[in-house]
């Protein structure tokens, strides 16, 4: 049975053609002639952080880097990856019982999707996969859902996944196609699919729904758990966004990973709190925070108590993440962390995301920039996500003269985009990288700056488009 293909529109830009040969030449030592060809675009979170596993909104696009494979069947139940840029080969079983990889280990994300068809899709058979990438590792441009996404479709192409009845009773739309890689990446279960142990971080389906669903030349909105498309806009003519990874890695399955995850887990205990104090049992925290006007409020009001208590000392997250809720002893979080989480979202997620995109459909630049700024200056003060580096980036692009900019992605490290007019961008970028490299110089190896549209999805197809 032929697999379902989504081809893409046009032919390659060179950039993209070159990476897909590096693939495919990776796989003629082995006599591996490929059937499918996949590509799959990192992505900027324009705004709306932490905000998805969280039920949350945020405005996403694709951009024109990303990851070309070049794939081919397998008898046997291995995925066989090879990593065209580094000369490095893994390989994982299909096998829902089969060991984790070792943490911090790009093997990770194939060897988590492995195991994840193979316990929701019995008898999937495995591929021998090539990949290069020009996405800068570790850099918040979503590198490891770009792996995770790439290496289902590799393993959706090979074994026509979508004429399977249990992906057609699952996944109608890439939207339940996003959310459903998000839950194997963070492990939990999705209707009609069980979970598995995930990658070890607790995040939401943003950034598969950015490189499943992006549109040229927008930015589209989206709101979580379960993944609903909101709204799109047309990013100002005329401008594109420049990206500097800042060189300092924000690994979500390495060192960044208990930082990001404790976000996370302070949004669950939040929800915990919520329902311990109401006896609802909303499923997120943005269907708790919307269910009524007054809801904020009686949650504010929740922590306040907790404040005054002996619980503030220290109190178990769970609930979302599979902890123990509100109340129990050890490894808690302060009534301070959790107003500040609390504060942070309802902004994001609730009037910044929504401003920012009725200002660019009026075409209100000075109006876009504000709302950014309040994005960013939340990240700081009550995530406390940010770096020094990122927190520079961003400042020093609007005094450089970007419209807007603000870090993006887990934090802890990763990239700022700067909206800037197309006319100027160039000596936009080499200025801006060049103050940032005076001013860091130890990052030098690591940044990476570059110009991008919004682009297009991610896509499957048996032959080359274009060539």
């Amino acid at each position: 049975m032929a697999a379902a293909v989504t081809g893409a529109a046009g032919g390659l830009a060179p950039a993209q053609l070159g990476l897909f040969e590096r693939a495919i030449d990776a796989l003629r030592p082995d006599g591996i002639a490929p059937l499918f060809y996949i590509w799959v675009p990192g992505r900027i979170e324009f705004l709306g952080k932490h905000t998805d596993y969280a039920g949350g909104r945020s405005l996403i696009c694709a951009v024109d880097r990303g990851i070309a494979l070049a794939a081919a069947p397998r008898a046997d139940r291995r995925l066989v990856m090879r990593d065209a840029s580094r000369g490095e080969r893994v390989e994982a079983l299909l096998e829902p019982a089969a060991a984790p990889a070792p943490p911090g280990d790009w093997v990770v994300y194939p060897a988590t999707v492995a195991r994840r068809v193979a316990r929701n899709f019995p008898g999937a058979a495995g591929a021998d996969v090539a990949f290069a990438s020009s996405l800068p590792s570790a850099a918040g441009l979503s590198s490891s859902s770009v792996l995770v996404t790439a290496s289902f479709l590799a393993l959706s192409a090979v074994n026509d996944l979508p004429s399977r009845h249990e992906y057609a009773a699952a996944i109608a739309s890439p939207e339940d196609l996003a959310g459903y890689l998000g839950t194997v990446e963070n492990g939990a279960d999705f209707p009609g699919l069980p979970g598995d142990r995930g990658v070890g971080t607790f995040g939401g389906s943003e950034d598969h729904a950015a490189l499943l669903c992006g549109r040229p030349g927008a930015l589209v909105q989206y709101a979580y758990a379960p993944v609903r498309f909101e709204g799109a806009v047309p990013l100002p003519p005329g401008h594109l966004l420049a990206v500097a990874s800042s060189g300092v890695a924000a690994e979500k399955a390495g060192a960044a990973r208990d930082r990001y995850n404790a976000l996370s887990r302070r949004a669950a205990a939040l929800l915990d709190l919520w329902r311990a104090t109401t006896g609802r049992a909303d499923a997120t925290l943005a269907a708790a925070m919307t269910s009524s006007p007054h809801a904020p409020g009686v949650l504010r009001d929740a922590i306040a108590v907790l404040a005054g208590s002996a619980a503030a000392a220290g109190f178990v997250t769970g609930g979302a993440s599979g902890g123990g809720g509100v109340g129990g002893g050890g490894g808690g979080e302060s009534a301070a962390a959790l107003s500040a989480r609390l504060e942070q979202f309802l902004l994001e997620s609730e009037e910044l995301v929504p401003a920012a995109g009725a200002a660019l459909l009026r075409g209100d630049l000075p109006a876009l920039g504000a709302v950014v700024r309040r994005s960013q200056t939340a990240a700081e003060r009550l995530l406390g996500n940010q770096v020094p580096e990122t927190s520079w980036l961003a400042r020093e692009a609007v005094d450089g003269g970007a419209r807007a900019a603000s870090a993006f992605g887990a934090g802890f490290g990763g990239s700022v985009w700067a909206l800037v007019p197309s006319a100027g961008a160039t000596p936009f970028l080499d200025a801006w990288r060049g103050r940032y490299l005076a001013a860091f110089p130890r990052r030098a190896a690591l940044a990476d700056f570059f110009l991008t549209r919004a682009a297009g999805p991610a896509w499957t197809a048996a032959t080359l488009p274009g060539v």
